[in-house]
């Protein structure tokens, strides 16, 4: 038997592995850009909750650019929402300077709020 053939119909060539054929697959090349915290949390939701929408992504050469793009929206939306609410409650560099305890609280307050924003509107679509 010979170790690799190719099929002039499909284009697509088969090594043989034990006494089977299989195609030679290669996924396509994508641009690569880093992903963060964000964009890994929706990975990691997409490969639980939407495993066809992940695998065409994946299979398409989609996957990091959508994911890196995600990243980018939710990060964005992160940091205005917490300059927004910051603003709206008076949290601000006075209190920071006056009452540095009270400002950490009410700063991580705010940011767990707009974690849980970002994630209800962007991370778990």
């Amino acid at each position: 038997m010979e170790k690799r053939i190719y099929n002039e119909q499909t284009g697509i060539g088969y090594t043989l592995q034990g006494d089977y054929y299989l195609p030679d697959l290669k996924l396509p090349n994508e641009e690569t850009k880093s992903v963060g915290l964000w964009g890994q949390q929706h990975a990691r939701y997409l490969k639980q909750n939407h495993k066809v929408l992940y695998m065409n992504l994946l299979t398409s050469g989609k996957l990091n650019s959508y994911l890196a793009d995600i990243d980018e929206q939710a990060e964005d939306l992160f940091f205005r929402l917490v300059k927004h609410m910051a603003e709206r409650e008076g949290v601000t560099e006075q209190l920071k300077s006056d009452n540095q305890m009270e400002w950490v609280a009410r700063m991580n307050n705010i940011r767990n709020r707009a974690t849980e924003i970002v994630k209800g509107e962007l991370i778990n679509i």
